[in-house]
Parts: C-alpha cells; sequence; structure tokens
C-alpha cells in the first residue's frame, strides 16, 4: 500500500493522477499546509523539505521507502510499476528531459507567478511580471513541442505530460488565457478527458481553499526561514 501525503494543489495533482492512472490502492494522509502540517517533525522524516506531495512504499522490499519530490515520485513509481515511461532509452531520455523541464521550469514559474497574481498587494511590480512572463514563456514552450505531437515525449502519454498538466489545466485562473497557444489548448483538452486524470484532480476537492488564507495562515504558508520552520514544527 502507497501512503500519500497530499493536498489539492497542482504539486499533488501530478502524483494523484499517476496513482489513479496505475489503478493501485493507496491511502491519502491530508497534508493540511494551511495549518502547518508539513512542518511536523514526523513528517521531516519522510520529506526533509517541508512540502508535499511525498509517498511512504509501505511494499517495498526489506522496510518501507520514503520519496520526496514530485519528479522523483514519478519515477520511482513509473520504474516500479514498468508504466507511463519508456523502455527505450532514446524515449526515456525525452520523458525525462520534460520531467526535469517541468520541476525546474513550468512548476515554479507558475508557482511564483500563483504567489504574487493571488496573495501579494499588487504593489511588487517587477516580481509580478517577471513571474507572469516566465509563466507566459514556459506555454510557449510546450505550444512549439506540442506542434504535431499528441503528447510531450516519446510519442505516447508518460508522466512527462502527467507532471506538466496541473499547472496549464489552472492557466485561466493565473489569468493567462489559452487562446494564443492552440496546441496546448487541444493537449489539455486531451489530458483532462482522462477518467483518471479527472478522479485526481476531484480528490478531496473539499479539501480546497474557498477564502483568502488567514494571517495567522499567510505566516504559516509565506516567509519561513530555517529558524522560523523549525519553530513551526
Amino acid at each position: 500500500m502507497i501512503d500519500f501525503y497530499y493536498w489539492p494543489t497542482p504539486n499533488g495533482w501530478k502524483v494523484a493522477i499517476m496513482l489513479e492512472e496505475l489503478g493501485i490502492p493507496y491511502d491519502v494522509i491530508a497534508l493540511n499546509i494551511l495549518k502547518g502540517d508539513q512542518f511536523d517533525p514526523e513528517f521531516l522524516v519522510i520529506n526533509p523539505n517541508h512540502r508535499m506531495p511525498a509517498i511512504v512504499d509501505n511494499d517495498a522490499e526489506d522496510n518501507p521507502v520514503t520519496v520526496f519530490e514530485s519528479g522523483a515520485i514519478m519515477i520511482y513509481l513509473a520504474e516500479k510499476f514498468k508504466k507511463f515511461m519508456p523502455t527505450n532509452p532514446l524515449g526515456r531520455k525525452e520523458v525525462l528531459e520534460w520531467v526535469f523541464w517541468q520541476v525546474g521550469n513550468l512548476g515554479p514559474m507558475g508557482g511564483q507567478h500563483s504567489h504574487f497574481f493571488n496573495y501579494t498587494q499588487k504593489n511588487e511590480v517587477y516580481s509580478e511580471m517577471r513571474y507572469k512572463n516566465e509563466y507566459n514563456r514556459c506555454i510557449g514552450v510546450l505550444e512549439r513541442r506540442l506542434e504535431n505531437r499528441e503528447y510531450l515525449a516519446s510519442g505516447e502519454y508518460t508522466i512527462a505530460d502527467m507532471i506538466c498538466w496541473p499547472w496549464v489545466l489552472i492557466a485561466k485562473a493565473l489569468g493567462q488565457p489559452l487562446d494564443e497557444f492552440p496546441n496546448v489548448t487541444r493537449w489539455r483538452a486531451k489530458v483532462k478527458s482522462r477518467p483518471a486524470v479527472q478522479r485526481a484532480v476531484n480528490l478531496h476537492k473539499e479539501w480546497r481553499r474557498h477564502r483568502p488564507p488567514s494571517l495567522e495562515e499567510r505566516k504559516i504558508m509565506f516567509n519561513q526561514t530555517a529558524r522560523t520552520a523549525n519553530e513551526v514544527g
């Protein structure tokens, strides 16, 4: 059984999609990032970086295996279950390129854009434009990649699509229209039509935030340092 430490955000959806696509049993463990669950000492044994998602594979040989960072989790599961990762070297290379591109580009740029778009007082003009433009640039990278391609890598649906898609799903909510990106729009709709993807995005949707975070929640979520993070835990 897989223990899945989760909260309904794009980063949580990535791994939820993979678990649903695999069709394996898993237990969802709520990691309420608004309350600071990510700083609990027990969770830091699993993820020293104070972030979700993370998994514990209780069916691994000898002892349970912990995995943190979404890209590492996706690769671990793909290799364990031998699905959604090509076996030929060139196909695998392509998939890994786009997995690492997501964790190094699309996700961080989208996340920072989301922060300034949703949580600041709109007075950080340079920062807001910096990440808005970088997020737009990343969508453009996907648009070029998807020209005459159904999926991102190796000619098939893989973890590359699963890990990138959640950050495109929320584009319109971040003020980024997709009208100028027809290839991304087509791919976004195609992936969204998959039943496993729909189940993943709806996973505990009742936990989603429906109001601005309170002052106390903002203190927990943002501007932590090495010292204050330890104090929260």
